[in-house]
């Protein structure tokens, strides 16, 4: 059976290591952002106060995003793409994956929270990944770059259509909807199975992740910041095509977020090999990322909507210290998360069972 996997967790002593950690962390550190997202509150002025948890909105779950095609990427060979059965084997269990989490994610949808919920849209990009697992690296960018360039104006396109303030139905929503629109962020995943596609665990990769998400962050940010005082105030299109405001999905927005996401991701692959014992409660959260942002959620059904309007920040630290010291305990003693060991476990008897075993050859 093929054992490409992306929740085999080796140890931050080797290379595959703290190639797991790093992304790991990344990923902890979004799931962390979306808590501060949804239940901090972030003031108007981010210079002032706790305003610069504004930092968090839009960029966390871009960021999630992004490593989704880079979770696919690792399920799939990581630096090597798959071929026939290996290939086969990959796109059955990312397909069964993404089945189990729609309905994870119309559940977390039902409990009728303030939280825009990411799984339904997640699991529909997860699985449109597929066909592009043998894509090379450049083309998949090129891609993402069309879809970032075309996806914004088809969403507005369809958001005017529709009328504002009109319900959409729910693959419409999720196709061109205001919250995670597939349309514009697939490209974070292709970019993502691109970066997957590197080799990782070398230093040189990490410092190409920085300057690359150096320069996207700049472009994209001052894109919009340079677009907003040129602009008159009733260039209504062209302002909201140019914008850079948290989940306006457009190109500048896209931009900066994949660069946010780049930076983040190249500082945690160094720590991850310099100083790996620092980024423990974050990468055990990453590990357990599906568990925490699934438990958040209920938590918040619980608690009510105050936990997420309320005025201060007293829930975002409890959530995110529980979290940490939770996940941390897990990983631990038990391993993969609860969620996470049901996602492994199904997607590999049914990739098995629909793809024919690789026959075993005796090593030499």
């Amino acid at each position: 059976m093929p054992t490409t996997d992306d929740g085999a967790r080796t140890g931050p002593r080797t290379a595959a290591g703290a190639r797991l950690a790093g992304v790991d962390a990344t990923r902890g550190l979004a799931v962390l952002g979306m808590f501060a997202a949804h239940v901090g509150a972030g003031g108007p002025d981010f210079w002032s106060g706790d305003g610069w948890l504004q930092v968090a909105d839009g960029r966390s779950a871009a960021t999630f995003a992004l490593l989704a095609g880079l979770s696919a990427a690792l399920l799939s060979g990581g630096p090597t793409p798959p071929t026939g059965q290996l290939l086969r084997y990959a796109r059955v269990r990312i397909l069964a994956r993404a089945a189990m989490l729609l309905p994870l994610g119309a559940f977390l949808v039902l409990l009728r929270t303030p939280v825009a919920v990411i799984l339904p849209a997640y699991a529909v990009m997860f699985a449109l990944l597929t066909p592009f697992l043998r894509v090379p690296p450049r083309w998949l960018l090129a891609v993402a770059a069309a879809v970032a360039v075309v996806g914004p104006a088809v969403a507005l396109a369809a958001r005017g259509v529709a009328g504002t303030g009109d319900a959409l139905l729910p693959p419409v929503d999720v196709l061109v909807g205001e919250h995670y629109p597939v349309v514009v962020w697939f490209a974070y995943l292709l970019v993502g199975l691109a970066v997957g596609r590197q080799d990782l665990g070398a230093p040189t990769t990490a410092r190409r992740l920085a300057v690359v998400g150096a320069v996207a962050l700049v472009a994209g940010y001052g894109t919009a910041a340079a677009a907003m005082r040129a602009l008159p105030a009733d260039a209504g299109v062209l302002r909201a095509l140019l914008t850079a405001e948290p989940h306006a999905d457009t190109l500048p927005e896209v931009v900066g977020n994949v660069g946010v996401a780049l930076l983040v991701l190249a500082v945690s692959l160094a720590a991850a090999r310099r100083v790996p014992a620092l980024l423990t409660p974050l990468a055990a959260t990453g590990a357990l990322a599906l568990t925490a942002y699934v438990v958040h959620v209920v938590a918040i059904a619980v608690l009510g909507d105050e936990a997420v309007w309320g005025p201060g920040n007293g829930d975002l630290v409890a959530f995110v210290v529980v979290t940490l010291a939770l996940t941390t305990a897990w990983q631990a003693t038990l391993g993969r998360g609860p969620l996470e060991r049901v996602l492994h476990a199904v997607s590999g008897v049914v990739a098995a069972a629909a793809v024919e075993r690789e026959p075993v050859r005796p090593a030499r």
